[in-house]
C-alpha cells in the first residue's frame, strides 16, 4: 500500500501539489482561543522533507485559522494568510481564493475557514466540484469541517458531532472531533493499511501567542505500518495535558483508547451490514447498537451466543454507528463501527 501511495505522490509532486484529507477549524468565543486539527494518508515518510498533514494548517492566534487541502498550494495558502491578516472574513477569503486561484484551477481545492471577528465568528468553506469523492464540507457557528477522498459522509457526520456534543475546552472538542475519523479508511487510501490515515496533527493558539508559539502544538509527521496516527495524537495530546498548565476538564468519558475495547475484534469494518464479533471471551450480557445522533436501533443478547456472534445491520442506512458492550447494565467497551454499502 505504501509503495502504491509513494509513487502517486511522487508524481502529484512534480505537479508542485498534494492531496491533504479530513480536518476542522475553529472558535471558542468565550476564551478566545483558535484552534486547527487534521490528517491525511500521506505523511513524512510519503514526502519526504514535508511535517504531513501539518502542512496545510495556519492558525493566526486573535485572527483565525485557515486549512488549504485537496492538491495543496503553498501560495494559496500564503496568499490565503495575507487576506486574513489584512482583515477579510471567512467568506470573503474563500472568494477572494476562488477568483485568484494561483493556477487559474479552484475546481480542484479545498478549503476551510473560520475568523474569530471580535467574538462574532464567521466561517466558510469551498469544495471544488473536481476533488476527489467522496467529498464534501460543513460549517456552523465558529467551525469548519471539510474531508475529500472520504470513506463517506458518515466521517464528516461524525466529526462534527463530536465536536458540538463533547464539553470542555477547544482543545478537547477538536480531539474528540479528529477521533470521530478514528476508523479503518476514513480516508479511503488508507483502507488497506487498517487505518484513518498516516499522519495527524493538532493546533490551538490563545490570543496572548504568535504564529510560532501555540499554546498547544502537536504534529504526528509519520507512522510505522499499521499504526494509527489518531491514536499516537490522542496519546501525545494526553501526555501534553500532564506536563503543562492545562485548566480544561476531561471529557466525561470516552472508551475509543480502552484496553478492554482492544480485546475486541469487529470485521469486516467497514461492513456491508453483516458483522462478526469476537468477544475473546470477555463476561458480557448484551450488545447496544446506537446511531450517529445517539439513538438505539438494536440489542443483540449474548447470553448464549459465546465469545464470537453476528450483528445484523442490513436494515440500518450507511454511516457511523457505536457498539456498547454491556454486562447487565455496565457498559465495559465501545467500538465503532461503519456501514457501507457501495
Amino acid at each position: 500500500m505504501r509503495g502504491l501511495l509513494l509513487i502517486a505522490s511522487l508524481f502529484l509532486a512534480t505537479l508542485g501539489t498534494s492531496q491533504h484529507t479530513f480536518s476542522i477549524v475553529a472558535v471558542d468565543t468565550l476564551t478566545g482561543e483558535i484552534g486547527s486539527a487534521g490528517a491525511t494518508c500521506g505523511d513524512s515518510i510519503i514526502w519526504p522533507g514535508t511535517p504531513g498533514a501539518y502542512i496545510i494548517s495556519d492558525v493566526l492566534p486573535g485572527i483565525g485559522a485557515i486549512h488549504t487541502q485537496s492538491f495543496w498550494n503553498a501560495t494559496n495558502q500564503a496568499f490565503a494568510r495575507i487576506q486574513m491578516q489584512d482583515g477579510l472574513s471567512a467568506p470573503e477569503i474563500i472568494e477572494w481564493l476562488i477568483e485568484n486561484d494561483v493556477q487559474g484551477n479552484p475546481s480542484i481545492r479545498q478549503y476551510g475557514v473560520v475568523e474569530y471577528n471580535g467574538g462574532n465568528p464567521t466561517s466558510a468553506a469551498w469544495t471544488g466540484n473536481e476533488c476527489f469523492d467522496y467529498k464534501d464540507h460543513k460549517t456552523g457557528p465558529g467551525y469548519s469541517i471539510q474531508g475529500n477522498i472520504l470513506l463517506g459522509p458518515e466521517i464528516l457526520d461524525s466529526m462534527e458531532a463530536r465536536f458540538l456534543n463533547t464539553e470542555g475546552c477547544l482543545a478537547e472538542r477538536l480531539m474528540a472531533s479528529m477521533q470521530g475519523a478514528n476508523v479503518p479508511g476514513a480516508d479511503s487510501r488508507c483502507l488497506d493499511e487498517g487505518v484513518s490515515s498516516l499522519s495527524a496533527f493538532l493546533r490551538v493558539g490563545k490570543p496572548e501567542n504568535t504564529i510560532t508559539t501555540l499554546w498547544l502544538d502537536l504534529n504526528v509527521a509519520g507512522t510505522d505500518f499499521g499504526v494509527e496516527p489518531i491514536d499516537e495524537l490522542q496519546t501525545k495530546y494526553d501526555n501534553w495535558k500532564l506536563n503543562n498548565d492545562y485548566d480544561c476538564p476531561d471529557p466525561v468519558s470516552s472508551t475509543s483508547d480502552d484496553a478492554i475495547a482492544e480485546e475486541i475484534k469487529v470485521f469486516p469494518n467497514p461492513s456491508a451490514g453483516i458483522l462478526t464479533i469476537n468477544l475473546n471471551n470477555l463476561q458480557a450480557t448484551h450488545i447496544d447498537v446506537f446511531n450517529l445522533l445517539g439513538h438505539q436501533v438494536k440489542r443483540i443478547s449474548l447470553l448464549d451466543s459465546g465469545s464470537q456472534t453476528k450483528l445484523d445491520l442490513l436494515e440500518q442506512s450507511n454511516g457511523l454507528y457505536l457498539l456498547n458492550v454491556m454486562n447487565k447494565s455496565e457498559k465495559i467497551a465501545a467500538k465503532k463501527v461503519i456501514i457501507n454499502r457501495i
